[in-house]
C-alpha cells in the first residue's frame, strides 16, 4: 500500500529534486542510512534484518512460513520505497528554482529587488550544524554498530542475563548461534542469500521507475487509483470510525441524555416525585379547611355511614 501510495505522490518529493550537489552532507547521510535501512551487508541495519528474517526461518512456530514470507517481501518494498526517495531528492531533476526553496521566504519587496535584478537566491543550501552534526553522528554507527555488537549482543553475555531466551522454548536462537561463525562472516554469506537480492532489486527497480522509466510509475497510479484512494483514506477505516461508531455513541449519548436522563430520571422521578407531592398537599388541603362545622359533619356523616352498615351487614 505504501509502495503504490508513494508512486501517487512523486511530485510532492520530485520538487526537491537534484539536491546532491547543494547538500553533500545531507546526500551522503541519507545515503548511508538507506544503505543500513535495506539491510545491506555490513551495514548495521544487515545484522539485524538478516538475524531476524533467519530466526523467522528457523522458528517451528504455526505462523513461521507466512511470517518468512512477510519479512522476505519486505526487505523488497523497504529497499524500493527508500530508495525511490533517495533518487528523486538527490539525483532527481532540480525543480526548485521556480520559487522559493521550503523554508525561504522571497524578500523582494521589503529590499526593493525585482525578479530580473539580484532577487533572493532561491537555491537550496546545506543545513545548519545543528542539523548536520547529528546525521554525521548518526550516520557512523549506522554502518559500523552492527558489525561491532552484533556477536556480543546477540551471541555473547552483552545483557548479563538481564534477557535470556529459553533455548528450550525458542530454538531458533540456538540455530542462529550454531551458523553463527563472525560478523565477516555472516556478512559475506549475505551476498548470497535471497534477501540480498531481493534488496538490489528493490534499488534497481525504483532507479528505473523513477531515474529512467518514469512514466512506469505514472501508468501504475492510473491503473491502481482506486487502491490508491483505498489506501489514502486508510482503508477508510477512519470514516467508518467517525459517521459509524462515533456518531452511533453519539446517538446513543444523546438518546440516554434526552430519554433517560431528561425524560425519566428529570421529569418522572425528580419532577414528577415533586409533583406528585404536590398535588396529594392539593387533595389534603380539600379537607383541612380549618372549619369546625365542616370537621363535625364529616364526623356525623362517618358516623352515619357506620351505623348503615351495620344495620344492613348485620340484621
Amino acid at each position: 500500500g505504501s509502495v503504490i501510495m508513494g508512486m501517487h505522490h512523486d511530485q510532492d518529493i520530485r520538487n526537491m529534486g537534484g539536491l546532491r550537489k547543494h547538500m553533500p552532507i545531507t546526500w551522503i547521510t541519507s545515503l548511508i542510512g538507506s544503505l543500513a535501512l535495506i539491510g545491506t551487508p555490513f551495514f548495521a541495519g544487515f545484522y539485524s534484518k538478516d538475524s531476524i528474517i533467519e530466526a523467522a526461518h528457523a522458528s517451528h512456530l504455526p505462523a513461521a512460513s507466512f511470517a518468512v514470507f512477510a519479512v522476505t517481501a519486505g526487505v523488497f518494498i523497504t529497499a524500493f520505497y527508500s530508495f525511490r526517495m533517495y533518487f528523486l531528492v538527490f539525483h532527481g531533476k532540480e525543480n526548485f528554482h521556480h520559487k522559493p526553496f521550503p523554508g525561504e521566504h522571497d524578500h523582494h519587496d521589503d529590499h526593493g529587488h525585482d525578479d530580473h535584478g539580484h532577487g533572493h537566491d532561491h537555491t537550496p543550501h546545506e543545513s545548519p550544524w545543528v542539523v548536520t552534526a547529528p546525521l554525521l553522528l548518526l550516520a557512523i554507527p549506522s554502518v559500523v554498530i552492527g558489525f561491532l555488537a552484533i556477536e556480543p549482543m546477540l551471541f555473547g553475555d552483552f545483557f548479563k542475563g538481564a534477557i535470556v531466551v529459553d533455548a528450550a522454548k525458542h530454538p531458533a536462537m540456538a540455530e542462529l548461534a550454531h551458523h553463527f561463525h563472525g560478523a565477516t562472516a555472516m556478512a559475506l554469506h549475505g551476498f548470497s542469500t535471497l534477501p540480498f537480492w531481493l534488496a538490489l532489486g528493490g534499488v534497481v527497480t525504483a532507479y528505473v521507475f523513477y531515474m529512467v522509466a518514469p512514466q512506469i510509475p505514472a501508468m501504475f497510479a492510473r491503473v491502481l487509483r482506486p487502491l490508491i484512494v483505498i489506501g489514502e483514506n486508510k482503508y477508510f477505516l477512519d470514516w467508518f470510525n467517525e459517521h459509524i461508531l462515533a456518531a452511533g455513541a453519539r446517538l446513543l449519548g444523546r438518546g440516554l441524555w434526552k430519554v433517560g436522563d431528561v425524560g425519566i430520571i428529570d421529569g418522572l422521578l425528580v419532577n414528577g416525585s415533586a409533583k406528585l407531592v404536590g398535588l396529594i398537599g392539593s387533595l389534603t388541603r380539600l379537607f383541612q379547611t380549618g372549619y369546625l362545622y365542616h370537621y363535625a359533619l364529616v364526623m356525623i356523616l362517618g358516623v352515619f355511614a357506620l351505623m348503615t352498615w351495620f344495620v344492613f351487614m348485620h340484621p
